[in-house]
């Protein structure tokens, strides 16, 4: 009788169709229904997109969830929350408050941060001596101004009167005032991305970006001119990795005098997740679509280094798959698994299960020396 296997199931959320934490239990329901007596420990994790708010509330004790109304990337009003951990940490969370999944549809050119703003002022009125802002997700390429404007900086046209919301503004541009700009909390700002990508050229924002929120071929110059305007005035390098987080956001940011750090090392340090992949002897992991954005700083790229880095096996579950996957022992594909990416977005958590239960087939076999077993 062979011993049972120590697994980790740390997924990522599968953009737009399960958070991770729900992502991670359906794929340990499905290994514990063919391998119950390995034994299956849960870590959902998070880069700086959707979820690292839930992933912080979850594994610091003491963390306060508080939520406030704010202008949403279109201006109706959202709920936003925001976190507030011991030692006055607050932790804010882009897509909550500015994300592309408050809209009802995409607006690529009027779609702002305003709302992030109002949740990091009320984080500084609430005693945050530091802040961490989770960048990702966002609905917009105003490159943070409405986040700026909120928090006090003026962004003025030729004649002094401020510029309407969004990229429109940043194309209308021709001074920031920085004289009212909030002072950074005593402990300062720290900005989550999961990608590296500058704020200009054929890697940044407006390139890699713009289309995910609507924006055509045409779209995407203008977004570039009105980004590349913005950052004319003031003296913030726009090549610095991360400056093309959430449509520009990190640049705002950097303005501000924040730091920008991988999301998913902020989380996965918090949440311990090291001594958890050192410890299994199979690490599952997961997205929603795996390609070439995944090597930016995603959850699954961390993971990926760990685990190589501890010798240990690693399985890969996404919705799709569109990079080299050369890295993993085993990948599942939902929508080959479900035969069709339609049914497996609509319904991730039974497919998502029927993936655990294929991953712990495979393990099993690949243990008991079945050479015909299909390991991808």
């Amino acid at each position: 009788m062979q011993s049972p296997l120590s697994v980790v199931v740390a997924p990522d959320s599968f953009k737009g169709t399960i958070a991770a934490a729900p992502a991670a239990a359906a794929l340990a329901e499905g290994w514990r229904e063919v391998r119950p007596d390995d034994v299956v420990r849960l870590l959902p994790l998070a880069d700086g997109g959707e979820g690292t708010l839930d992933a912080f509330e979850s594994a610091v004790p003491g963390a306060v969830r508080h939520e406030l109304s704010v202008p949403g990337p279109d201006g109706r009003p959202v709920t936003a929350p925001w976190l507030l951990l011991p030692g006055a940490v607050a932790v804010v969370e882009l897509a909550a408050a500015s994300g592309l999944g408050l809209l009802t549809r995409p607006q690529p050119y009027d779609a702002h941060t305003r709302g992030l703003g109002r949740v990091v002022a009320a984080a500084l009125d609430a005693g945050a001596r530091r802040v961490l802002v989770a960048l990702g997700g966002s609905a917009s390429t105003d490159g943070g101004a409405g986040m700026l404007t909120e928090l006090g900086a003026r962004l003025l046209d030729s004649l002094g009167e401020p510029v309407v919301d969004g990229s429109h503004g940043l194309a209308a541009a021709s001074r920031l005032d920085l004289s009212g700009l909030r002072a950074l909390p005593v402990d300062g700002v720290v900005g989550l991305t999961d990608v590296r990508s500058p704020l200009l050229g054929p890697r940044g924002s407006a390139a890699v970006f713009g289309p995910q929120k609507g924006a055509g071929p045409d779209d995407v110059l203008a977004l570039e001119a009105a980004l590349a305007s913005f950052a004319s005035l003031v003296d913030v390098d726009p090549a610095t990795p991360g400056a093309g987080a959430a449509g520009g956001t990190g640049f705002g940011l950097l303005l501000w005098g924040a730091v920008l750090e991988s999301g998913a090392e902020a989380v996965a340090e918090t949440v311990d997740a090291r001594s958890f992949v050192e410890t299994a002897d199979v690490v599952v992991t997961g997205e929603g679509r795996y390609d070439a954005q995944t090597a930016e700083g995603k959850v699954v790229s961390w993971v990926c280094s760990e685990t190589a880095r501890a010798g240990v096996r690693t399985a890969l579950v996404a919705g799709s798959v569109a990079a080299g996957t050369g890295s993993f022992d085993v990948i599942v594909e939902l929508g080959e698994l479900a035969g069709g990416a339609a049914e497996s977005s609509a319904r991730p958590e039974p497919w998502l299960r029927e993936a655990g239960r294929e991953l712990a087939r495979r393990e099993t076999a690949l243990r008991e020396g079945d050479a015909s077993a299909p390991v991808d």
